[in-house]
């Protein structure tokens, strides 16, 4: 059996889907699953685009032996050495030993790292701009370092003006029955869009400057689809732009919309009532667009991708062992290694006896670029009283006005 899908004539995706996976990474929830995309070009010459994790290796070749219809496999191009897409590749060279791999020198000494072969036997180096022709395709490899990893290329189809994008332009989540975005009127779907911005600012985030270079690179070719290793299959114009868009402003780390998210920890309550007061403070002032997440309960991958969001955050934490909620602690050194910049950002802190939550916020917020504190830090002892509910009046107001 096989899962075979036809992207056009003679391109065919061969990838799978693993809907059991709980934890991608082993670190980020995905409650939809996980999408591995591998795809293959049936020309004079056959050529594979990556290949797949363990995980779906038995279906992968399921789907890739079918789509072959029993022509050997000429190349298999690594756009990225990640074991979610080559964990395969000796199997894969087992079944078509006179496969050629097209790579460059660093996934080269990378196969090296993670497999026992010599690679220099069959690999197909190629650098920056060069160009390979399977018959009716021709394929030039765009080279986008820290895409995630620094061996990362994507390859551009420029008979079928098709940009193979790598770890760029994915998205969380397994594939339901199309693997088109536009079938699945992706970005329409609120909670579509919000799988894809985790996934980017996740697992791409931290490299913005990279993703600027590799969107530039892209400006003057024509792109009709983006075909990622993970998410949807993106073609047409209107969609198109729309992806470009959203990953254009994620990695200037632009806010996408006016919004406030205020993030929270709350032992016994009291700051959780602090921040729900807030809440409806800002609503009653106009601002609708408002979220809260407990950070004890919320995955820091989710709270991570709404700060890209948005524009202004609230930092809400207790004081635990003299120093940050732990849970709180673990979601700003998050923002700070995804590399969040250009927020302003509240701070509110409790403690009993002797609150010292904001000013250590305070000193990591100061090592990330171009956070803007708005006003002092609002210190609450134990539970929010008449006095201090003024001060979050206030608050609310210049978050408000920001």
């Amino acid at each position: 059996m096989h899962s075979v899908k036809r992207i056009n004539g003679d391109v065919f995706w061969v990838g799978g889907d693993d809907k059991r996976i709980s934890l991608f990474e082993n670190v980020f929830p995905v409650p939809n699953g996980m999408a591995y995309n591998s795809y293959l070009i049936n020309d004079e010459k056959t050529l594979l685009l990556d290949a797949v994790d363990k995980a779906v290796g038995r279906v992968f070749f399921e789907n890739l032996t079918h789509a072959l219809q029993g022509r050997p496999l000429d190349y298999a191009v690594i756009n990225h050495m990640e074991p979610d897409h080559c964990a395969v590749l000796p199997e894969l060279i087992s079944r078509y030993p006179d496969m050629r791999i097209v790579g460059n020198a660093k996934t080269a000494a990378m196969i090296r790292q993670f497999f026992d072969f010599d690679p220099d036997e069959r690999i197909l180096k190629v650098a920056d701009g060069d160009i390979l022709n399977t018959g009716r395709h021709t394929f030039k490899f765009i080279f986008a370092p820290m895409v995630h990893w620094p061996e990362v290329m994507t390859t551009y189809d420029q008979t079928d003006c098709a940009l193979y994008s790598a770890d760029a332009f994915g998205s969380f989540g397994a594939h339901g029955g199309s693997i088109f975005a536009d079938d699945a009127g992706f970005k329409d779907n609120p909670a579509l869009v919000a799988e894809m911005r985790r996934y980017y600012c996740n697992i791409v985030g931290k490299y913005g400057a990279q993703v600027q270079a590799l969107l530039k690179k892209t400006q003057a070719l024509d792109i009709k689809a983006v075909l990622p290793l993970h998410g949807p299959v993106w073609r047409g114009a209107e969609d198109i732009g729309f992806v470009i868009d959203k990953h254009s402003k994620w990695s200037a780390y632009i806010p996408e919309e006016r919004a406030v998210v205020i993030a929270y920890g709350s032992i016994y309550g009291h700051t959780e009532n602090a921040v729900n007061i807030l809440a409806g403070m800002l609503n009653d002032a106009g601002m609708k667009n408002v979220s809260l997440y407990d950070v004890s309960s919320t995955h820091s991958s989710v709270i991570v991708a709404e700060a890209f969001r948005a524009d202004r955050l609230v930092l809400a934490s207790p004081t635990y062992n003299a120093a940050i909620f732990p849970p709180m602690e673990s979601l700003i050194l998050a923002l700070k290694a995804h590399n969040l910049q250009n927020r302003s950002v509240a701070l509110i802190e409790n403690g009993s006896w002797a609150p010292t939550a904001g000013g250590l916020m305070k000193e990591l917020l100061s090592q990330m670029k171009n956070i803007r504190l708005s006003g002092e830090v609002l210190s609450i002892k134990s539970a929010l009283n008449s006095e201090k509910l003024e001060e979050l009046k206030a608050l609310a107001a210049v978050i408000g006005e920001q």
